[in-house]
């Protein structure tokens, strides 16, 4: 079974983006290798943000089995992800 993909899209450019990041790292440390995450800098990887629809930083998706469960735009924080990704952890 694969584990659960959390694409983080930000820019450095952005307030909220260096608001999302140390959320997302406290959830790197919580939930370890159960989950893979991936920051991706629209500014320069314009390809997967288009590939993924995104019109506003931060976008965070997450996907399992190469299918998209979740997207959600602005800042979120840690429990929501949490409880997000729980069920999908093998």
């Amino acid at each position: 079974m694969s584990k659960p993909v959390l694409f983080d899209f930000f820019a450095t450019w952005c307030g909220p983006c260096k608001m999302q990041t140390p959320i997302i790292e406290d959830l790197a440390k919580k939930m370890g290798d159960a989950v893979e995450i991936r920051k991706i800098d629209v500014d320069q990887h314009m390809d997967l943000a288009e590939k993924y629809g995104i019109r506003v930083v931060p976008t965070l998706i997450i996907e399992k089995d190469g299918k998209v469960v979740q997207s959600m735009e602005g800042v979120t924080d840690l429990p929501t992800l949490e409880n997000l990704l729980k069920p999908l952890v093998g």
